[in-house]
């Protein structure tokens, strides 16, 4: 696993039987992965793209799947809205 952008690590450990890696990357911006087994330890700064982790298993992700969990300000928020994969809505006719 690798870091989705720069940041400080401000969680790496078990919570709840599933291994969790959550990165601060300021302006009230947070990542958490999971499961994610982490490779770096808390305080540690990361660059985007750096190795931080391997998936592992546990939590509500399907086997081999990774959960990327995005907070802005304390409310999550969808993830893809960072990752540029996210479509503007549009409305379509009836019928």
């Amino acid at each position: 696993m690798t870091a989705p952008a720069d940041g400080v690590v401000a969680y790496a450990g078990t919570v709840a039987d599933r291994p969790l890696l959550t990165i601060d990357h300021g302006d009230g911006v947070v990542s958490t992965l999971e499961p994610v087994a982490a490779s770096i330890g808390l305080g540690e700064h990361v660059e985007r793209g750096a190795q931080v982790g391997v998936l592992s298993v546990g939590g509500h992700a399907s086997t081999g799947t990774l959960h990327l969990g995005v907070r802005v300000a304390g409310a999550y928020v969808n993830p893809l809205l960072f990752l540029g994969g996210l479509q503007r809505a549009r409305l379509l006719p009836l019928g």
